[in-house]
């Protein structure tokens, strides 16, 4: 087995979570072909109205054929969950997973997401809610109450590419992870969290979309469905920053590397277990 490393970069992989009506019957052999092949991590995209699976037990699923390969979300909307549960779902997860679990949250950007759950009114303050989330979820797993036993709990990852959630994410993570934004801007907001963060830097993580292979049709359909609500210009933006080939792989891993970033994940846009292969095969 390979591990998926360059020199100072490890190299996840997505599982695709986001891509609309793909069978729960992908995530097993998934997650065993991620690990076979060297990625260093399985990650998911997450929200609540869409037609996917609920990422904490697709992990689970993972967490049961794998032995090395971390499971994060990356990142689940945080806010709309009840904390005492969440934190005895994670606790659950990195306790069977053999503490692999990183706990990846946002706020989100879909007010239905909080509507659904009954939590329309939360909207305009989720910012503040996810901060009482976090200070929840550690107050519970040191708290020794409610098990099983976490000590400490799972690594929490931030994201997010406002000014408030960078310094949320520099003051209360153990990580943060940068969108598929030019590496410009990643640096900018790795900037903004470790000035938020003083002494104590945060894990870092960048990110990437990829589709490999003859699969144009379906990328935009795909990427469409999860991204149309935020309007044409985010559809076409989203397109055009997917890696398509090995070359652009293979650079786009160069040019991340020069942010510092500790990982890179790759999230796929296409739900076909071919795509954990080719992704391997590129970067070789």
């Amino acid at each position: 087995m390979i591990r998926r490393k360059t020199a100072g970069m490890k190299i996840g992989i997505g599982l695709p979570t986001a891509i609309p009506h793909t069978d729960g019957s992908l995530w097993v052999p998934w997650a065993q072909q991620a690990e076979e092949l060297g990625f260093t991590s399985l990650s998911t995209i997450g929200r609540t109205v869409f037609d996917s699976h609920e990422e904490l037990i697709v992990l689970a699923a993972a967490a049961a054929v794998t032995q090395k390969i971390r499971l994060s979300t990356t990142v689940m909307i945080g806010p709309p969950r009840e904390a005492v549960l969440l934190a005895k779902q994670a606790a659950t997860l990195n306790n069977l997973s053999g503490g692999r679990l990183t706990l990846g949250l946002g706020v989100g950007w879909r007010p239905d997401d909080f509507e659904v759950t009954g939590h329309g009114s939360d909207w305009k303050r989720r910012g503040e809610l996810l901060d009482e989330l976090v200070q929840k979820l550690r107050e519970v797993w040191t708290g020794g109450q409610i098990g099983p036993d976490a000590k400490g709990g799972p690594e929490i990852l931030l994201g997010g590419a406002a000014p408030a959630a960078l310094e949320r994410a520099g003051k209360l993570a153990d990580a943060f992870i940068a969108g598929p934004f030019p590496v410009d801007q990643i640096n900018q907001h790795f900037a903004a969290v470790d000035a938020a963060a003083g002494a104590r830097k945060p894990r870092k993580m960048v990110s990437r979309y990829f589709a490999l292979g003859d699969v144009q049709e379906q990328l935009e359909k795909n990427v469409r469905a999860y991204y149309i609500a935020g309007g044409e210009d985010f559809v076409k933006g989203t397109l055009e920053g997917v890696l398509r080939t090995p070359e652009q792989i293979k650079a786009a891993v160069a040019e991340l590397e020069t942010t510092g970033a500790d990982e890179l994940c790759l999230w796929p846009q296409i739900a076909s277990l071919d795509q954990v292969k080719l992704l391997s095969q590129a970067l070789a």
